[in-house]
């Protein structure tokens, strides 16, 4: 097998047949979201959540197809550091993902709200809600979608990184913003199915033609099939604190805004959970496949030139489009809600026609994501890690405990812990590294063991620190009031 091809000329006109019939099933789904599109009564409603009608067989598909955008960042991960990619990827989430359905679907019910900053702002304050906008807006912007569907059209046609992402998110764009939520739905469905099977049909390919595990075992490092694949337990342990950004993630409140009831939520979850188990399943011992047979190929593309040499005609295009899928539906959904912060969480006083300003906050956010992708030199471990850590680290624990202690932080207290995270964070990333080249030896070591502990942890424990003393003040300042009155 060839390392590196051109993608073109191993497609037969079958397999374009089957490419662009499931392009044009994706786009009539999403125009017939459009046409569903209530005129009249609450308007906005309709458009960011569907009129909250949301049935369980579309909120599983929705959830699932948005969760896999980065797929090309998860088969570099699986290349580098084996089965790491399922416990970090996969196992981490889907505890924090029951953890949701059992003990937050029911609390996020009763606030009737229409985004995660909403939320934050009926729970706590205005001020918290445009705090959690900001960190909600640089969170979802898709960055690395936009980056994979550029690294996707690279492959396939040839054309550049660059313009690939400018190309293939203006398509997402254009799509997105015609029928809003309802169009990315009906189209997630389509990618929901196309994109399962797709991963399905690599592993039981490559199981007929290869072997199975033994054959893994006898062709990979042994470090592949260690948990931590090679890294150290505490960088391993930071992603499953960002797996916790499933309990305030967008994406995830979006949807349970949107369904019929919380008994829609819970089931969904956890028919989603068993699902995501299958699909992360697939697309790790497929990548394993790649890296044994692939071993020179670049991290991020030797799934797909693996996949491309390795099934049959028509099937090709079917896997070239299940991936086109995986990348679009999270592109679709993170430009939507991103474009809802700007438009609705953060500019919601200037613009009174809020579908117009959010269809207008979508080409915005798509632009943005192009640009920022290049800050992060295309490396999908480095988005993942640094946006993922700040979200999580400065508003996971202020939310939580705003459920575990309602009323107990203030709209000012909120604000207070998530600055002071991002801000030790910050501090934390560049001061070591600029006191180890400033000091003497002794201090210069006390530098590059601080370097050793990720800003991650030092925001979310000065966040918690804060949030903690704030509760056990009020805590003794009732006990006490409780005295005097006595």
């Amino acid at each position: 097998m060839l390392p590196k091809l051109t993608t073109l000329t191993y497609l037969s006109a079958a397999d374009w047949v089957v490419f662009f019939a499931i392009l044009g099933l994706t786009a009539a789904a999403a125009v017939y979201g459009n046409l569903r599109l209530k005129k009249g009564g609450n308007k906005a409603l309709d458009y960011l959540l569907m009129g909250r009608r949301l049935t369980l067989p579309l909120f599983v598909a929705t959830l699932v197809a948005t969760w896999y955008g980065g797929i090309f960042g998860v088969n570099e991960i699986t290349f580098n550091y084996g089965i790491y990619n399922f416990v970090t990827q996969g196992a981490f989430w889907y505890i924090a993902y029951l953890i949701f359905a059992f003990f937050i679907a029911d609390k996020i019910a009763k606030y009737k709200s229409l985004t995660l900053p909403d939320l934050a702002g009926s729970m706590f304050g205005p001020k918290a809600s445009k705090v959690a906008a900001v960190f909600t807006f640089f969170y979802i912007t898709p960055i690395a979608y936009a980056l994979s569907l550029g690294m996707f059209l690279n492959m396939v046609f040839g054309i550049s990184i660059l313009n690939g992402m400018i190309y293939g998110t203006l398509f997402a764009c254009l799509y997105s913003v015609w029928g809003g939520f309802k169009s990315v739905v009906f189209s997630d469905l389509v990618q929901f199915f196309v994109m399962c099977l797709s991963v399905l049909l690599v592993v039981l390919f490559s199981i007929h033609a290869f072997g199975g595990i033994g054959f893994l075992k006898a062709n990979l490092p042994a470090s592949h099939f260690s948990i931590t694949g090679g890294n150290g337990i505490m960088n391993t342990l930071i992603w499953g604190f960002i797996a916790l950004s499933a309990l305030i993630d967008p994406s995830f409140y979006q949807r349970c805004f949107a369904a019929q009831s919380p008994a829609v939520v819970k089931k969904g979850i956890i028919i989603s959970t068993c699902v995501w188990f299958c699909f992360d399943l697939c697309t790790t011992t497929g990548s394993l496949y790649a890296r044994a047979l692939l071993p020179q190929a670049q991290p991020g593309e030797a799934y797909f030139f693996y996949a491309i040499q390795l099934l049959p005609t028509g099937l090709k295009g079917f896997f070239v489009a299940g991936i086109l899928a995986i990348i679009l539906s999270t592109l679709n959904s993170f430009l939507f809600i991103a474009s809802n912060t700007l438009s609705f969480d953060l500019l919601r006083t200037r613009f009174k026609d809020v579908v117009l300003s959010n269809r207008i906050a979508l080409f915005i956010v798509g632009a943005l994501a192009v640009c920022m992708a290049s800050v992060f030199d295309g490396s999908f471990k480095e988005i993942w890690l640094t946006l993922g850590s700040y979200f999580s680290a400065c508003l996971l624990a202020p939310i939580l405990m705003g459920y575990i202690f309602p009323g107990r932080i203030s709209d000012n207290q909120f604000v207070l812990a998530s600055l002071t995270s991002a801000a030790a964070m910050t501090l934390w990333r560049f001061v070591p590294r600029w006191l180890a080249g400033q000091v003497d030896n002794w201090q210069a070591g006390l530098a590059g063991a601080a370097q050793m502990v990720d800003p991650f942890y030092i925001g979310l424990a000065v966040g918690l620190i804060i949030l903690f003393t704030v509760c056990l003040q009020q805590k003794n300042e009732t006990t006490i009031k409780r005295i005097t009155y006595r």
